[in-house]
């Protein structure tokens, strides 16, 4: 089973190409995809190397952040609050 969860194109700070969030349980992969003009650029991530998810407070919108075993940090920006809670959640 997969979620897939796309920012708001106002709270992304990127009204064209807003960033997403694809959290693929069968193939146990997490896929940050960040939208450009030539397509897009994209990072995978096992479950098992994420070290840490939290999420940033905003008045209307949260930031991602997601913290590898390897000292990556990915930070996908202006997710709904009930989008980054069940982000945050699916993770954990």
């Amino acid at each position: 089973m997969a979620y897939r969860f796309t920012a708001s194109r106002v709270g992304s700070g990127d009204v064209v190409f807003p960033d997403e969030i694809i959290i693929d349980y069968d193939e146990q992969i997490l896929v940050y995809r960040k939208p450009s003009l030539r397509g897009y650029q994209s990072t995978t991530i096992r479950f098992a190397a994420i070290g840490s998810v939290s999420v940033s407070n905003g008045l209307m919108f949260r930031d991602v952040i997601i913290e590898t075993n390897g000292g990556k940090t990915i930070r996908a920006k202006g997710f709904s609050i009930f989008d980054a809670q069940r982000i945050a959640k699916l993770l954990s």
